[in-house]
């Protein structure tokens, strides 16, 4: 028999996905929903809130007509100032509108002269080499830029540069600034110094110790990533092993080892495990695991990020062993024909480990017999 959901029915299963960040995977196993009806009511809610919305001014609204106030002043200054009408020629135009050149944004100065942007740009171009009186206001710019560094401890970016400059009469737009700060290597210490306080507030603690043998699934989770290069390609893989059954529980394969990798191989391993907050995941300190972004993943899922020691590749020795053990096994034994047949073979790798290869920690079992030994075991008691 079909189910009938009363709208403050349908709501709160809406809110567990909206407000509570419930996985649609949790909430349709729970309730037994399909999922086509399931989607039906979040695109039905998210319309009518569409609806609601409609004719309520945003902050993004706000500053949209903020941003265009603050253009049109700046445009009525240019004029001012200008030597020229927007009816004049175009060279003459373009010349005068040159000496605006970082000062204001091109689109500013383009509008206010009635120039196309393209135009712009091509007679910037073409005449920057030659163009003497360019390049001595550059260079002007160069050597205040530099004093007002020294002058404030290398703590001032851009922005307060270009405030202190405007302060002296200076008109010179935060873009000319940033891009010759770049040009002299001058960076502000203030982007490196939180860094620097957030690295040593946040202790790489390791709560694992080396101790591999678990009671349960989901109470340790190791990671790593493994290198492996391909004809001209490099291609990383990051895997998550859970320590109770040495099963690959998550893993994906990336043309870079970054911060996205790990905390989507992360993301994949939680919705399908949905551990609770007494996990222990334990990795290496490799910075895409130390990133802010993985950190802050980590600790808004409330579980405890458990890092190896510098240089002891022994506090991950679970990780070590399982890629020597692919590469050995697999990897270095096979000579692949494309991308695609390499990333299959990492799938029937590991396929094959989960569920075909004995473990002499497991009393040779595999991870699967493992798992389900354990479950039966839960079922009986």
């Amino acid at each position: 028999m079909k189910n009938i959901y009363s709208a403050e029915q349908k709501q709160a299963i809406i809110d567990r996905y909206i407000s509570d960040g419930e996985s649609s995977a949790s909430i349709l196993a729970d309730t037994g929903i399909p999922k086509s009806t399931f989607y039906s009511w979040l695109r039905a809610y998210q319309k009518e809130r569409s609806a609601s919305q409609q004719g309520v001014v945003s902050v993004r609204n706000f500053r949209f007509l903020e941003n265009k106030v603050a253009r049109l002043e700046g445009i009525i200054e240019i004029l001012k100032s200008a030597k020229c009408t927007p009816s004049a020629p175009l060279k003459q135009r373009l010349y005068i509108a040159e000496q605006f050149h970082g000062r204001y944004s091109v689109r500013m100065i383009c509008d206010a002269f009635g120039i196309p942007r393209g135009t712009f740009y091509n007679h910037v171009l073409r005449n920057k080499k030659d163009n003497t009186w360019y390049s001595k206001r550059r260079e002007e710019f160069r050597i205040r830029i530099q004093e007002i560094y020294d002058e404030s401890n290398q703590i001032f970016g851009a922005g307060k540069i270009v405030a202190v400059m405007e302060n002296e009469g200076i008109k010179v737009s935060e873009k000319m600034v940033r891009t010759l700060m770049r040009d002299m290597g001058l960076v502000s210490i203030r982007q490196s110094a939180k860094k620097l306080y957030d690295d040593e507030c946040r202790k790489y603690k390791n709560y694992l110790n080396q101790e591999f043998d678990v009671s349960k699934p989901n109470e340790v989770w190791v990671s790593d990533v493994t290198y492996f290069k391909y004809g001209d390609n490099s291609y990383y893989i990051c895997a998550i092993i859970d320590l109770f059954s040495r099963m690959v529980i998550a893993y994906k394969v990336g043309k870079t080892n970054s911060t996205q990798l790990v905390k989507s191989t992360f993301k994949k391993a939680y919705e399908l495990r949905q551990p609770d907050s007494s996990l222990i995941f334990h990795t290496d300190r490799g910075c895409n695991y130390r990133s802010k972004t993985m950190h802050d993943y980590i600790r808004s899922l409330n579980i405890t990020h458990s890092f190896s020691r510098a240089y002891v590749p022994y506090d991950n020795s679970v990780m070590e062993t399982f890629f020597a053990s692919m590469k050995r096994e697999e990897l270095y034994r096979t000579k692949y024909r494309s991308e695609l047949d390499f990333r299959n073979a990492v799938d029937k790798y590991i396929l094959f480990s989960n569920t075909k290869r004995p473990h002499r920690k497991l009393l040779y079992k595999t991870p699967l017999q493992k798992e389900e030994e354990y479950v039966l075991k839960i079922e009986e008691s």
